[in-house]
């Protein structure tokens, strides 16, 4: 069964990670401008960052985060020390980061939206040397991101067309190749964040409808687990073994009554994740 273990009654819970040099869960709410460290050893939250926009993160090889924000900025983070590493991107004035991912070889992909023209998003590639390149224009609401196994293809989630894409991926240059559909959902629910298991399996949170769904490797949805929410925004495997999972929740859009809206769940799938993949991003 799902158990609340943090109630921040985030406006919109995003993008958790497991902080394995620490013990620890990071995750964001990026439309109440927080940045939230959760212990499962002493059973604490902390709010780290607040005020600004932190739209996601990733961690770094060295322990610190980098932090995606609004408007194409990036900055690096180490406990409370901050610099800039990207301060903005032209075409992303009035626009945000949404989900992101670190790739094998530290860089970055990132999705940017807008919250009022969600189909004017776009997919970015944040390089080791700090250069930022788009990939891929027009992405209506960038959402989940994640690797197959075998690190051949990179899959990326458009919300609003309740679809995820695989795109070719070649490790060696960042570069991404043909695109094709893993999954399209015509059922209730809208798929927003996702993360790959150990053994391939790809597991989408519902947004507006309360479940975290998971696609065999052929994209068919094969198992649906409920949550006691509506609007499951985003999910990551952690603790000492990663057969913890950390599913993030928003109170935005839920009913006044639905007391466990904006928490943060903690649950056991049966099925252990792996790390994810730290950026290597040179400041």
């Amino acid at each position: 069964m799902p158990e609340i273990v943090s109630h921040q009654n985030c406006t919109v819970g995003e993008g958790p990670l497991w902080h394995p040099d620490e013990g620890r869960l990071y995750w964001v709410d990026n439309i109440g401008r927080a940045l939230y460290r959760y212990d499962p050893e002493t059973d604490e939250t902390k709010q780290l960052v607040e005020s600004d926009l932190v739209a996601a993160f990733t961690i770094q090889a060295d322990g610190s985060l980098l932090l995606f924000m609004d408007e194409g900025r990036v900055e690096w983070w180490d406990h409370g020390d901050r610099r800039t590493v990207v301060d903005g991107i032209d075409q992303e004035d009035g626009m945000r980061f949404n989900d992101v991912i670190a790739d094998p070889e530290g860089r970055v992909f990132a999705g940017t939206m807008d919250d009022d023209d969600q189909s004017a998003g776009r997919l970015y590639r944040l390089d080791t040397d700090g250069s930022i390149t788009e990939v891929f224009e027009r992405v209506e609401l960038s959402n989940g991101l994640g690797f197959t196994p075998d690190r051949d293809a990179l899959y990326l989630t458009e919300t609003n067309t309740n679809r995820i894409y695989e795109f070719e991926y070649d490790r060696s240059t960042g570069e991404l190749g043909n695109r094709t559909i893993f999954s399209e959902r015509s059922d209730p629910g809208m798929y927003d964040g996702l993360t790959v298991d150990a053994e391939g399996t790809v597991w989408s949170a519902l947004w507006d409808h309360g479940a975290l769904v998971a696609h065999e490797p052929d994209g068919t949805v094969r198992r649906a687990v409920e949550l006691p929410t509506h609007n499951i925004t985003s999910l990551t495997f952690g603790g000492p073994d990663y057969k913890d999972v950390y599913v993030t929740s928003a109170a935005w859009g839920s009913d006044e009554e639905d007391e466990a809206a904006g928490a943060l769940f903690r649950l056991d799938l049966g099925v252990p994740g792996v790390p994810e993949f730290r950026s290597d991003v040179e400041l």
